[in-house]
């Protein structure tokens, strides 16, 4: 069959849906959701990085936004962070994005492998982070951290995009304070943010393939409202835990792609 101009096979377009709807629910639960869902497009014959990139902003947002609404209702975030942070990763994603065409493939795995791997180690050997909401900081200081923190994350995930949601949570927790559960809800109001500001841009440059976004997005749809439903039901420490588990099957995953 044929969409958006590439010709899929059935079995493509099913192993498609199953990685929307994973990266769906993972992107809930603990953000990453891309690592899922970008590869998954990559492996697509005549699809380009960029193409790649912006379908997959495209099919992130639809996820984003419904995890993020069910996480509000159910949650009660601080909008006084997620507010600010997620304007300022708007900006930041916008301009990753207009960058990422000049960017050279073979950067992708090591750069987020790397990341990963940081990621991983600091919450193993904090266990204790993530359990309650101890804020570090208070007032115009907080504010300004999670500002640079948005923005930085968002320039990350305009250029790059996989496991942005996992960093947002990972700032969330570790940099400013907050428990997991309520990090988790925080990041995916800010994640919406910067697949927005990323999706603008490549829509501007012809990048997102539609019809192909929107089918892989209705999966992603469907596993992002289980994902938050199952996160806010289990608590911070189901959080973290599927956090743990799914950095280290994706630190795997790069490292033998890398290796």
């Amino acid at each position: 069959m044929t969409i958006s101009g590439l010709d899929l096979s059935v079995t493509t377009v099913v192993l498609l849906v199953l990685a929307g709807f994973a990266a769906g629910w993972v992107d809930a639960v603990v953000g990453g959701g891309g690592l899922i869902q970008l590869p998954a497009l990559l492996l697509i014959p005549g699809i380009s990085p960029v193409q790649a990139l912006a379908t997959n902003k495209l099919a992130g947002i639809m996820g984003t936004s419904v995890s993020a609404v069910t996480f509000y209702r159910r949650v009660q975030p601080d909008l006084r962070t997620a507010g600010p942070m997620a304007l300022s990763a708007l900006v930041g994603a916008g301009g990753g994005a207009l960058l990422a065409s000049s960017l050279p493939e073979d950067v992708f795995i090591p750069v987020i492998l790397v990341a990963l791997v940081a990621v991983a180690a600091y919450t193993v050997a904090r266990p204790s982070v993530g359990r309650a909401t101890e804020l570090r900081w208070q007032g115009r200081t907080h504010l300004l951290v999670a500002l640079g923190l948005g923005f930085g994350i968002g320039a990350y995930d305009g250029l790059l995009g996989p496991g942005t949601g996992s960093f947002l949570v990972i700032a969330l927790v570790g940099v400013l304070g907050y428990a997991f559960l309520p990090a988790s809800a925080q990041a995916k109001i800010v994640n919406a943010a910067t697949n927005l500001g990323a999706l603008i841009v490549f829509t501007l440059q012809g990048a997102p393939l539609w019809l192909l976004g929107l089918m892989v997005g209705v999966a992603n749809i469907a596993g992002a409202y289980l994902g938050a439903r199952t996160a806010v039901a289990r608590g911070s420490g189901f959080v973290r835990v599927v956090f743990l588990v799914v950095v280290g099957v994706l630190v795997v995953k790069l490292g033998s792609e890398l290796w």
